[in-house]
């Protein structure tokens, strides 16, 4: 698909986040690829500079459950750094990283960076603009896997992200969404009430140490 870049961010950052910019550049491990991700702190970037830990949980769930990234056709929200994503790409998945139009040019120096000696197995993952409820329209629903790392923790944007997801899941697609479970953003009621009111939802792993867990949703069709 081809992906404009619309510059009106209808989602604010902090801009006392960071308030210095810099990068850090770190090497993980990830079922047997090596990636090297870059982290661009600053005012710009807030909230998607980071590897939060919800990602890689999620990274390592689809280890140790032998899910089957080869071939899928994914779209991952809030991709942030795109570590979820760009770890699918390189075991054969097709890929869509998304997030807000601040956060894209992270995302395309991460991918150029994972590009694997060979090539991509499938296809190089594709960076798009996505602000939930705003323009998920534009995007297909053809999907056979949602991807969501640590993205619940703005109240007032969840109706907007169950808007999306309800779109981009009408024709079948699972939602795999790993969160660190912060009462204080009131991630809990995401789970509780918000998801359930429109998918099939189930725990499928719990972290009691870093309070996270990872959940699969599939849409009504009730």
């Amino acid at each position: 698909m081809t992906c404009v870049v619309d510059e009106d961010d209808p989602f604010p950052v902090d801009d006392c986040l960071f308030l210095e910019t810099f990068s850090q550049d770190n090497v993980y491990t990830l079922l047997g690829e090596e990636l090297n991700i870059r982290q661009v702190f600053g005012a710009n970037l807030g909230v998607a500079a980071p590897v939060w830990e919800a990602a890689l949980h999620l990274c390592r769930y689809f280890g140790e459950q032998s899910v089957q990234l080869a071939g899928k056709r994914i779209i991952e929200l809030g991709a942030g750094t795109g570590v979820v994503g760009i770890l699918a790409a390189r075991l054969g998945a097709k890929v869509t990283l998304t997030d807000l139009p601040l956060a894209l040019p992270q995302l395309e120096a991460n991918v150029s960076a994972n590009m694997p000696s060979s090539g991509w197995p499938s296809s190089p993952p594709t960076v798009c603009p996505l602000s939930w409820g705003e323009d998920h329209m534009n995007f297909p629903s053809d999907w056979d896997l949602v991807l969501c790392a640590d993205i619940i923790y703005l109240p007032e944007t969840y109706p907007l992200l169950m808007e999306t997801l309800a779109h981009l899941c009408k024709n079948g697609a699972a939602v795999y969404l790993s969160s660190k479970m912060r009462k204080e953003h009131k991630t809990p009621s995401f789970y509780e009430e918000h998801l359930p009111s429109r998918f099939n939802v189930e725990l499928v792993h719990r972290h009691d140490k870093q309070n996270n867990n990872i959940y699969k949703a599939t849409l009504r069709t009730d």
